[in-house]
């Protein structure tokens, strides 16, 4: 539970600049993985669909729905 606070206090330090270069750089990063494993590509849209929207409802759901 300590760690999870430290990364929430070095967290509102940084701008929309640099949350976006993180996104860059783990856009790129996941490049880099399927180019190493190319097999990833054969991985169903549907599949692809569900993770990103269960990845994504929370971060979602707290930036535009809660108060």
């Amino acid at each position: 539970m300590k760690l999870w606070k430290k990364i929430n206090e070095r967290m509102k330090n940084m701008t929309v600049m640099d949350i976006g270069l993180v996104k860059a750089t783990s856009f790129f990063f996941a490049i880099i993985i399927v180019k190493l494993f190319p097999r990833l590509l054969t991985i169903n849209y549907v599949v692809l669909i569900v993770l990103v929207l269960v990845c994504g409802i929370k971060p979602l759901y707290k930036f535009w729905i809660k108060k």
